[in-house]
């Protein structure tokens, strides 16, 4: 359907057709100009209805600002669990990290525990229970792959002189020096204990018994240079040295009985 037929009813006359086929070109321009403002008067107020009105517009742009906006989706727990059952779950949490803790402390006091069963009371060594079986370590070391150890038994000389003339905290202070002496002059890969009394043992791996008897010569003069001191007095110790390779012995306390036989002979000749 055409553009006149949508501006005047139907059966009505068109002012082109009022005008006839045969109106002059003056009169059917005019008709046409007069077509043309009425279509573009209808447009315009068919524009004007789809547009929405300012008020609208305001209206709906204030309804959106109020609208709350949608809450996300709550979680699987949230949706699906009763509070009961999240504070359980909670609960049991806090419970496993106290647990966890408390392992943790038994782990650390089994560990202090076990430090202190291996090391002496009162020097920075090994207890000899703890020693022999750092040698019998070596022993197998030494049966397995071949290798060399040596032990070195030491014995304080003058060790009673000291604690008769100076007391018992001289003659602990003594034993500290030793032991700290001792360690000071050996690979991280030795061991050195306290066997009792005066007497302490040095565990050499990968050492043979040449290289022993060098090492306890130094360690020897490592003690007689040094001193150490008590109540303001610098005091002097020295010990006695007998060297033992490992050779097959039966036992850790069969190779250290040998160690402590070699040290006698030499304190004996120095006599």
């Amino acid at each position: 359907m055409g553009l006149e037929s949508n501006l005047f009813p139907a059966g009505a006359q068109t002012p082109a057709s009022a005008a006839g086929d045969d109106a002059p070109p003056a009169a059917r321009a005019i008709t046409a100009s007069m077509q043309n403002l009425l279509a573009q008067y209808f447009a315009d107020q068919r524009q004007a209805e789809a547009a929405p009105s300012p008020v609208h517009d305001h209206q709906a742009k204030l309804a959106a600002a109020l609208t709350p906006a949608p809450r996300p989706a709550e979680s699987a727990n949230e949706s699906l669990w009763p509070q009961s059952a999240r504070d359980a779950v909670a609960h049991l949490q806090a419970e496993i990290f106290e647990l966890r803790a408390q392992l943790e402390r038994q782990n650390q006091l089994l560990q202090n525990a076990q430090a202190q069963a291996d090391h002496d009371v009162l020097t920075p060594t090994l207890n000899r229970r703890a020693f022999l079986r750092e040698a019998t370590r070596a022993m197998a070391d030494c049966k397995r792959y071949g290798e060399e150890a040596t032990l070195i038994y030491v014995d304080m000389d003058n060790f009673k002189a000291v604690n008769d003339a100076y007391g018992h905290a001289a003659g602990d202070a003594a034993l500290i020096y030793v032991a700290e002496t001792l360690n000071a002059n050996v690979r991280e890969g030795d061991s050195v204990g306290r066997m009792g009394g005066d007497e302490f043992a040095v565990l050499l791996r990968h050492a043979d018994l040449q290289s022993a008897r060098v090492k306890a010569m130094k360690l020897e003069a490592e003690l007689m240079m040094g001193t150490f001191e008590h109540n303001g007095l610098y005091l002097k110790t020295g010990g006695s040295f007998g060297v033992r390779g490992f050779a097959g012995q039966a036992s850790a306390e069969a190779w250290l009985s040998e160690a402590d036989a070699a040290m006698f002979l030499v304190k004996k000749s120095s006599r």
